[in-house]
């Protein structure tokens, strides 16, 4: 088969791409997740994200014809956009624009430090691993081995992959090129150089120790996110904000008057997922106080992820930035509602084991409820973000059932 073909497939699933981008109904998804990141109460956006593509198929859809590897990128990218409006049926926002984000190298990939992960695989088809670290940052002499970032700027691949996206598409769907927001999870990283276990052992019996290593993390963000400034790789309007809309009014800051995007006008996105088990003054030693020089040089901040942060969100609410809070089904929805009211985006993350088999309708519906009864007693600016989907059990009506349920709980409160 030759590249023809492959434009012929790509640019039939793109014209049905943009009928969808053009529908009234995904302007009114857009403007309303973006009402809610600007803090505007609103019927919550329902997203559905990180789907376990290989066990949902329906009817072929997801099946790749082209030929070319970097043609069956942009069709699988096609075909899961078109899957998830026919069958899940979400708040999924239909951007009329395919997006290439810029390529860089870092000379100091992963620190400069060789990681040694043993995985084991349930699934050989399903990118989730259980995953075993060697300790390689045991002592100062090896945290003296971690190297600062170096970053060199990509455009001949940008371009490469430019040309050929716009070759593919033809008039059907523009392509842009688009930068980063800034993620900066240190303690989503340590633990691959440690293990779990023995950074909180460390943090009570050799916390000096655990203050080097957090500093170094410190020192390297602020390098790495200088250097994509200074290299012009941010950016406001990229793509979701970890699985969440990005969409906002306040971006880029109101003294932008355009030229290279500096760190002030993009999402800042930070969590601690090992804190889970930590009080809130371990959390404010170990991570907060490394935290905020990065989050008050950066835009809006999108804190947490799976940890709970009930107890922590009092701490968090003394960062100028802070505009959006995770809340993990570990969390207390209502002590979360309580505590950040009017001020930041709740964004609740329902439990994933709830469509893992046969679905329990009640309990989906209980959930929902509870946080749509918290979120507007106490005025709260609200989204739905169903991730973290490790397997469905090969039965794609789980999802489409689950957002049957959520849809029906919300008419209750919406019109």
């Amino acid at each position: 088969m030759s590249l023809s073909n492959d434009r012929k497939i790509i640019r039939e699933l793109a014209k049905r791409y943009v009928e969808i981008a053009a529908d009234e109904k995904n302007n009114e998804r857009y403007e309303r997740a973006k009402g809610i990141n600007d803090l505007k109460p609103a019927r919550p956006v329902v997203w559905v994200e990180q789907i376990p593509w290989h066990e949902v198929d329906i009817g072929d859809l997801l099946v790749c014809e082209c030929d070319n590897e970097q043609a069956r990128d942009i069709e699988k990218w096609l075909r899961q956009q078109l899957y998830r409006s026919e069958y899940i049926q979400d708040d999924m926002i239909a951007e009329p624009v395919y997006k290439i984000q810029k390529a860089y190298d870092d000379a100091s990939h992963w620190y400069g430090l060789p990681v040694q992960i043993e995985t084991l695989a349930t699934d050989e088809n399903n990118d989730v691993r259980a995953l075993r670290f060697t300790d390689l940052l045991e002592t100062d002499e090896q945290l003296s081995m971690l190297r600062m970032p170096d970053i060199t700027p990509r455009p001949e691949i940008d371009n490469k992959l430019m040309d050929f996206a716009l070759d593919m598409f033809g008039e059907t769907l523009a392509v842009e090129l688009c930068g980063h927001y800034i993620h900066h999870a240190p303690w989503d990283h340590i633990p691959h150089f440690r293990g779990v276990e023995p950074v909180l052992f460390d943090m009570i019996e050799r916390p000096e120790h655990v203050h080097k290593m957090r500093a170094f993390f410190l020192e390297h963000g602020l390098s790495l996110y200088n250097q994509m400034e200074t290299f012009g790789l941010l950016d406001y309007n990229t793509t979701a904000l970890d699985f969440t809309p990005q969409y906002s009014g306040t971006l880029p800051a109101s003294d932008y008057n355009g030229g290279k995007i500096r760190k002030k006008d993009v999402w800042f996105r930070a969590e601690a997922q090992i804190f889970s088990s930590v009080s809130p003054q371990m959390f404010d030693e170990f991570e907060l106080q490394y935290m905020r020089p990065l989050m008050e040089l950066c835009g809006p901040c999108f804190y947490g992820c799976c940890e709970p942060l009930d107890r922590l969100i009092p701490l968090l609410k003394t960062i100028p930035t802070m505009r959006k809070l995770s809340v993990s089904p570990w969390a207390d929805a209502r002590s979360c509602a309580e505590q950040i009211g009017k001020d930041y985006v709740y964004s609740h993350k329902p439990n994933p084991a709830f469509v893992v088999d046969a679905i329990n309708e009640d309990a989906v519906r209980k959930e929902i409820t509870n946080v749509v009864e918290a979120c507007l007693e106490n005025g709260c600016p609200y989204e739905i973000i169903l991730k973290d989907i490790s397997t469905v059990s090969y039965k794609p009506q789980n999802l489409i059932k689950w957002m049957q349920v959520v849809k029906e709980t919300l008419d209750k409160y919406y019109s």
